[in-house]
């Protein structure tokens, strides 16, 4: 399937590793022209370097996305680089675990960190998204759905930017703009590989992790979640907005008996 993305240009936040370095290398393999904002200057370096070995255009902007002049000024400098802007896809956070029992300041922050530059970037993107009658895709996290305990400024950007993908799918249908979320839950990331090796046993950690997903009883993989978010912001998913789309194998509406570890068990109607 031709998904009509050669040339389209795409921004995507957080691009350098992860979630986002699947993304953002999964839109230039078909042919985007992809500008990849991240506070790693190193490894946006890496990354562009890899796409240009393979034949793809993949730019590299270093900034800190809580710097709303940064954030301007790298958007005026896309635009006048390739002509527009056709997709943005807000990825960029990370669970910083700020509880309730940190400051309210340090709830302030983690919302600025993991919620706040999805705004400012929409905000920047936004002629140029109503020109090309364009597309937003929000990363969002099984904790805007599901809760996970110890991290209150994580959950609550997350719920923010699914309510905010609904608010602006209904504030830009009038200008061709969709807005959709693509929500994972459990992708081994390098961040999730860190928190993995500090458990006293990782394979361990690993094997139970996996036993709690009901299709494969495996993980979701990056290219999973970058396939998924390629093929929203494409024109092939052209009459689609507003949706929160969940790839993560079943992990949050399936029923919690299909994770048990006793499965000859049935479970009562």
């Amino acid at each position: 399937m031709d998904l009509e993305l050669k040339n389209k240009v795409v921004v995507v936040t957080g691009g350098a590793k992860g979630i986002g370095e699947g993304i953002a290398l999964a839109f230039a393999e078909e042919g985007a022209l992809v500008a990849a904002l991240d506070r790693d200057e190193p490894t946006l370096r890496r990354l562009a370097h890899r796409a240009v070995a393979e034949g793809w255009s993949l730019t590299g902007f270093p900034l800190d996305l809580r710097d709303e002049s940064a954030v301007s000024a790298a958007f005026g400098e896309i635009e006048r680089r390739f002509g527009g802007i056709d997709i943005l896809v807000n990825n960029a956070g990370g669970n910083d675990a700020v509880g309730l029992h940190h400051s309210p300041a340090e709830f302030v922050a983690s919302l600025e960190r993991n919620l706040v530059h999805y705004f400012t970037c929409a905000h920047f993107a936004l002629p140029a998204l109503k020109k090309s009658r364009g597309a937003i895709v929000n990363i969002s996290s099984k904790t805007a759905l599901t809760g996970q305990g110890g991290t209150s400024g994580y959950a609550a950007a997350k719920g923010a930017i699914n309510g905010l993908t609904r608010e602006w799918a209904a504030d830009l249908a009038q200008h061709g703009i969709r807005v959709n979320c693509v929500l994972p839950a459990e992708v081994i990331t390098p961040m999730y590989e860190q928190w993995l090796a500090k458990a006293p046993d990782p394979a361990a950690a690993r094997r139970q992790l996996d036993l709690t997903i009901p299709l494969g009883r495996r993980t979701t993989t990056i290219r999973e979640v970058a396939d998924l978010v390629v093929f929203v912001a494409s024109s092939r998913a052209s009459h689609l907005t507003g949706q929160i789309l969940c790839v993560d194998g079943g992990y949050i509406h399936l029923d919690r008996a299909l994770t048990a570890p006793v499965t000859h068990l049935k479970k009562s109607e």
